[in-house]
């Protein structure tokens, strides 16, 4: 944002957003945050979980799925997901099958090329300060073709309609540093990119993920997805 902006955390405090969201919250018949929050898994705890949700997925586990529909009427109350995906559009990655979870589990951020705006981070910071999700996950994956489009314009100079050039903008960084470092140009750019964008979220200038990080409270790591043997590796 400008400078003559106003910052996310005089505008959460100034018109009391965590305040109304909580009363709205209550009056669905939702917990009290505080509550909830108590029932959260460390991050170590959650990566552990997806960890092991994705060698259950590379196992063939089906994903278990309440029949009676229990499941779906319980979080209708309010949702506790334990952790953030920042994960890209691609129709080959859905992040609840790749880690095994059902509903209410995740909370996910997904957008052609797995970048953070302004939307986004909004949102990465709703679910940390709101809902005290205790882990936040930014995922790339093999072969991605926002990225490979970022290539293309560093490469070839291509020029992309409509919104598609300013929606690999931020992916153009990774690119050129990945070129300097020579090696697989595109597999390195997806990985680059990942690692961009878990540095920025950890340096985010907001104490909405700042503080729940330096009291060991939240954890941002980056994910790499290889779609041939369907592993999810975590790095950074």
């Amino acid at each position: 944002m400008s400078d003559g902006s106003i910052s996310r955390r005089t505008l959460l405090q100034g018109v009391g957003v965590g305040a109304t969201l909580a009363s709205v919250a209550t009056m669905a018949g939702a917990e009290p945050a505080a509550k909830s929050a108590a029932r959260r898994p460390s991050p170590d705890a959650a990566l552990a979980l997806l960890k092991r949700g994705n060698a259950d997925f590379l196992a063939g586990k089906p994903i278990a799925i309440d029949p009676n529909g229990r499941r779906r009427l319980q979080i209708a109350k309010g949702q506790e997901p334990f952790a953030v995906l920042v994960s890209c559009s691609d129709s080959r990655v859905p992040p609840e099958v790749l880690f095994g979870r059902g509903l209410g589990e995740l909370f996910i951020v997904r957008n052609a090329g797995n970048t953070v705006d302004t939307a986004a981070m909004g949102s990465i910071e709703y679910a940390v300060a709101e809902l005290k999700v205790p882990l936040v996950v930014v995922m790339g994956h093999e072969r991605c073709g926002a990225v490979a489009a970022a290539l293309s314009v560093v490469e070839k100079n291509a020029v992309y309609p409509g919104s598609i050039g300013r929606m690999v903008e931020p992916i153009v960084p990774a690119v050129l540093q990945a070129r300097a470092a020579g090696g697989d140009w595109l597999d390195a750019s997806v990985r680059g990119n990942v690692m961009r964008t878990v540095a920025r979220l950890r340096t985010a200038s907001e104490p909405l993920l700042l503080d729940p990080l330096k009291a060991g409270k939240l954890k941002i790591v980056g994910a790499y997805y290889d779609l041939d043997d369907g592993r999810v590796t975590f790095f950074d």
